[in-house]
């Protein structure tokens, strides 16, 4: 099962959307570091999304490098966008999204420290438990 449209242009030396110049026999593979980085990332996103979900956070606000703009990628696009990197080896051309609401996105920052604080919160919790244990 494919998460994404199918690209009509897949394979074609004429692409459209392809920058002038540049064929698929041009891209270098990912690096085995930059594919666990990827690989990585993926694991991270579905702990945050499982997170930060039922508190109303739709996704990620990225900061575009290129355009120096706030890009707003809800989960399952930024999902496929990274899916993509590892098929592929370079990242979707990308659009920011329209109207969203940034009270609904946070940075990969912000939801890294939310799973590290709940992790932390659950340690406490069990070391907390155990030493109730020791004491019984």
């Amino acid at each position: 099962m494919q998460d994404e449209p199918i690209d009509p242009f897949a394979g074609d030396p004429a692409d459209p959307a392809m920058p002038l110049g540049e064929t698929d026999d041009d891209n270098d593979p990912l690096t085995v570091d930059e594919r666990q980085d990827v690989l990585e990332d993926l694991a991270d996103l579905a702990i945050y999304q499982a997170l930060l979900t039922p508190l109303g956070i739709r996704g990620l606000v990225i900061e575009c490098e290129d355009c120096h703009e706030p890009h707003y990628f809800d989960w399952d696009l930024l999902r496929g966008n990274l899916r993509h990197l590892l098929d592929s080896g370079r990242p979707r051309v990308h659009e920011p999204a329209f109207n969203p609401d940034p009270d609904h996105y946070v940075t990969w920052e912000y939801a890294r420290g939310y799973a590290d604080g709940i992790h932390d919160a659950l340690a406490d919790s069990s070391d907390d438990e155990d030493a109730g244990d020791d004491k019984s």
